[in-house]
């Protein structure tokens, strides 16, 4: 771990002892990147730059699906809700829904078992993750502020329900960096059906520079739009071409504050990179016969979900920090996600039906490659389900309603007790009651596994000192290995 007591080189010094030559030069980023150097801050980049304290983990997948899956259906076993079965809500406080369709009590459509060593509870609605349960450390007391899909997923990955903020995956960016010089440090997998609520503001920088912003990739076909040229290009040409922009942008620059320019450049720089590296990064043809059978590669309901996990554990493999892969898209007629509203059984099962599989194999595929070690894995979604129907006062229905009072998610990896679940909601899984986990307790120990202070990890913009956690936030330490 780098000295966090490394005196800073200045900019000065750096540029003159770099300048010296190409070895220097190469000497010189070595140093910074192992950390035996700290350079002085500059514009866009962090003041209070992490590490803050030891990293548990060094890179991030967030799994991030859409919709609102029912905690009550996967992770949160309630045993009274099968009693209670078509029974009123008990109580007399009538419950805030989105629909304001309050039905009767109804059970899970899948049955919980108790899973591995650990005895963790998962249901039968993932069989492929309950294999690696052993791994899973679960909050079964999430809580949220909104029930609108758009709001709510704003927060799930800024904090804030409002468009605008940094995601995640950008203060990680920006606090962090990439360990590529090849790869931007956040990279996006949407679901190749269609964008999250809210669209590609769920990837955005929103105050930070420009290059924190998330790198989308398509899963299917050509990954980005015009990665290579139309036509081949003589390398001679292409060489001369390259040169008479960087003598033009040198004349620009000159007395000019270049700052701007600056910033330009080194995004089109990381963009030429990319030509070389993308293309190869995400050939997924050198990858075994099993391992593409474990991800589901050959699956008519796996194959998309499972090439984005592969190409997000191949991601990591080349230095990208912070990789998002999203399920469940369209919100539009048809509904493709997680929204279970009308048949829970229909809904959840084809869409667990993508998933399950393919994750399962993104875990046990770190395990295997010493990877889990130090990457964190991120299973979230922006809340959860209502334990009775969304139906008429006097029905059962088939679907579930939102539900932000409590939810499930699940982390991974690096820095955690493994196979055990945090906090509870109530009897019958209505409210979080138990050890409750808001989104800025999640997002601070997230921050804090990767050796970050929430707290210190701050940009000032319109005359405040803006953080992922705003003013609040604990590191939930019970989860802590």
């Amino acid at each position: 771990m780098p000295d966090l007591e490394t005196p800073l080189l200045d900019r000065r010094g750096f540029f003159s002892w770099a300048a010296q030559g190409l070895g220097g030069a190469a000497l010189t980023s070595l140093l910074l990147r192992d950390g035996v150097v700290r350079a002085a801050p500059v514009p866009g980049e962090a003041s209070d730059p992490p590490p803050h304290h030891r990293a548990r983990a060094k890179r991030v997948i967030h799994l991030c699906l859409c919709g609102g899956v029912s905690h009550l259906d996967t992770f949160d076993h309630k045993p009274a809700l099968a009693r209670l079965h078509g029974k009123r809500l008990p109580g007399k406080e009538k419950p805030e829904t989105f629909f304001g369709q309050i039905g009767l009590l109804r059970q899970s459509d899948w049955t919980f078992h108790q899973r591995g060593q650990s005895g963790l509870w998962v249901s039968d609605l993932f069989p492929h993750l309950a294999k690696v349960a052993d791994e899973l450390t679960v909050i079964r007391s999430m809580l949220a502020d909104s029930a609108n899909h758009t709001p709510a997923t704003f927060q799930q990955n800024t904090g804030f329900r409002l468009n605008g903020f940094p995601v995640m995956g950008a203060w990680l960016s920006y606090g962090l960096g990439s360990e590529s010089d090849d790869l931007p440090a956040y990279v996006v997998l949407p679901d190749a059906r269609g964008l999250p609520a809210g669209g590609t503001i769920n990837w955005s920088n929103g105050f930070l520079p420009a290059r924190h912003q998330g790198v989308a990739l398509r899963t299917r076909g050509t990954p980005i739009e015009d990665l290579l040229p139309a036509k081949p290009i003589d390398t001679a040409t292409e060489k001369a071409s390259r040169e008479l922009l960087a003598a033009l942008n040198r004349q620009h620059g000159e007395g000019r504050d270049a700052e701007i320019l600056d910033a330009r450049l080194r995004s089109y720089e990381l963009a030429a990179r990319m030509q070389l590296t993308v293309p190869r990064v995400t050939d997924l043809s050198k990858e075994t016969a099993a391992v593409k059978q474990m991800y589901g590669l050959e699956g008519k309901e796996t194959a998309d979900f499972g090439r984005s996990c592969l190409l997000a554990r191949r991601l990591l493999e080349q230095g990208v920090r912070f990789v998002q892969v999203f399920s469940g898209g369209s919100f539009g007629s048809p509904r493709i996600n997680w929204d279970g509203h009308e048949d829970m059984r229909a809904n959840h099962g084809q869409e667990a039906k993508r998933v399950d599989q393919p994750i399962a194999a993104l875990v046990r595929d770190l395990r295997q490659r010493g990877m889990l070690d130090d990457t964190l894995v991120l299973f979230t979604t922006e809340f959860g389900r209502t334990p009775f129907a969304q139906s008429a006062a006097d029905q059962v229905g088939t679907g579930r309603d939102h539900n932000m009072y409590g939810f499930s998610v699940w982390l991974a990896g690096a820095g955690l007790k493994h196979g055990i679940a945090h906090g509870a909601t109530d009897e019958v899984g209505w409210k979080a009651v138990e050890k409750i986990v808001t989104w800025p307790d999640f997002h601070a120990t997230v921050l804090h596994l990767l050796g970050i202070d929430h707290e210190r990890l701050t940009y000032y913009h319109n005359g405040i000192r803006r953080r992922l956690t705003n003013v609040h936030g604990e590191v939930v330490k019970d989860i802590l290995a």
